[in-house]
């Protein structure tokens, strides 16, 4: 941007989010006046640097979605999740353009005792949510292993609903799309709210009858919002391509989306280009809400990533290439929200922890029925509703994210020792301080 600009919705921030928000804005009213405001450029952020698992696992904590809309509505809210995957990959699909989709679902992996109860009551509490057997099973081990060949595994849980995908090239090409619908979209144009006055763009005026929030991690630098999401950094490490026979050795045909019932919990993916791309928490938190720089990662986290990587497929040397990590945001509930405030009608949007590449669709035609007062079904779900707490001030907030993550892997430790399926108390405790005890399963 390098002039006042004035249009009918400003959306701010061009990671999914936002260009979800522009593009159903766009083809929900063709003749609204839309605009994107990138702090970066496309795809720099979250959006881009992810797994890439398109899935349709839960978002957010059943539970506390429940307690406001019920749940017939958190039981919909999936059913629109899952369908949403068929639904994304068409209109990219439709556009002529490769993301790197396959459809191979996700396996949820347990390598002790206490990881195969938590693993068989995530199925259960699948099952009690309304989900059916053919959309969420148990496994034994030798199933498993048949999957993906990962060491030590003692059984598994899998789900059809995931496409594995290339975020950065879907980001990218989601903005393409929304540009060739006539939406401009203005990137290294950093957004500022001064108190008091307009919103201002690279030093000029923003004039929009309603703006869409769509900054998710980093939503922590807007003024009032500090402590609205925790900006919770993931790291990822991806090894070079593998070999056929390596390949042979690892299994993987389906590009399955694998992830670890661990407590320091691993998540996967075969890439598009024959990688095994792998992540992890690393470091989680960053004192005051804090940033990566540019993706960099500590060598620590990339030797532990490495390690764990020798650890779940000894069966291979596949030297890692690249390494990146990025933030995240997470609400104090562990639950997606999508608000509308002010005298506008401005709305705001977030809270995915980690799962916005399928989050983020939802929520940005949430959004652009709420910018555009439609009455319809999306605006009754349980992701609209009153921003959740705020986050502790600090040190409470780095002490909590860095301690509790530490007795996580305590837990991990003491669990993996022990033979009695039970979860290791220090993790339940973890849990309820952390406002996790009714966390969703990881699949």
């Amino acid at each position: 941007m390098d002039g006042p600009l004035a249009a009918d919705y400003a959306v701010v921030g061009g990671g999914l989010s936002g260009l979800w928000t522009a593009y159903f804005l766009k083809t929900m009213h063709p003749d609204a006046d839309v605009v994107v405001l990138e702090a970066e450029r496309v795809s720099a952020g979250a959006s881009g640097r992810a797994c890439g698992w398109l899935s349709g696992k839960p978002i957010g904590v059943r539970d506390q979605l429940a307690k406001t809309h019920g749940r017939a509505a958190v039981i919909r809210t999936e059913e629109i999740v899952r369908d949403s995957l068929d639904t994304i990959t068409g209109i990219f699909a439709a556009a002529g353009k490769d993301i790197g989709a396959h459809k191979g679902g996700t396996l949820l992996v347990a390598r002790s005792a206490s990881e195969t109860a938590r693993v068989r009551d995530a199925v259960a509490a699948a099952h009690r949510w309304g989900v059916p057997e053919d959309r969420m099973r148990m496994l034994g081990a030798a199933e498993t292993r048949a999957r993906v060949a990962v060491s030590r595994a003692e059984s598994g849980a899998f789900s059809p609903d995931m496409v594995r995908v290339d975020p950065a090239r879907m980001t990218v090409a989601l903005a393409e799309i929304v540009r060739d619908l006539g939406v401009p979209i203005y990137e290294r144009s950093r957004v500022a709210f001064p108190r008091g006055s307009a919103p201002t763009a690279n030093g000029h005026p923003v004039v929009a009858e309603r703006f869409a929030i769509a900054t998710e991690g980093y939503t922590s630098t807007l003024p009032g919002r500090g402590r609205l999401m925790l900006p919770m950094n993931s790291s990822l490490i991806a090894t070079r391509p593998l070999t056929d026979a390596e390949w042979d050795a690892v299994g993987w045909s389906e590009a399955e989306g694998v992830s670890g019932a661990a407590h320091t919990y691993f998540y996967s993916a075969r890439t598009p280009d024959g990688r095994i791309a792998l992540g992890g928490r690393g470091k989680p938190y960053r004192y005051g809400s804090g940033f990566d720089r540019d993706g960099v990662v500590d060598r620590a986290t990339v030797s532990s990533l490495t390690r764990m990587l020798r650890d779940l497929f000894p069966q291979i040397a596949a030297e890692v290439d690249y390494a990146w990590c990025g933030v995240i945001g997470v609400s104090r509930d562990w639950s997606p929200f999508v608000h509308r405030f002010g005298p506008s009608g401005s709305v705001i949007m977030g809270g995915y922890a980690g799962q916005g590449l399928t989050a983020a669709h939802l929520a940005g035609r949430i959004a652009a029925s709420l910018l555009t007062e439609t009455d319809d079904e999306y605006v009754q779900l349980p992701w609209v509703r009153a921003l959740p707490r705020n986050w502790e001030p600090e040190p409470l907030r780095w002490i909590g994210a860095n301690g509790l993550y530490r007795v996580y892997s305590v837990a991990d430790v003491l669990e993996h020792r022990g033979t009695s399926g039970r979860t290791a108390l220090i993790a339940k405790a973890a849990d309820r301080i952390a406002g996790r005890s009714t966390r969703p399963a990881r699949s």
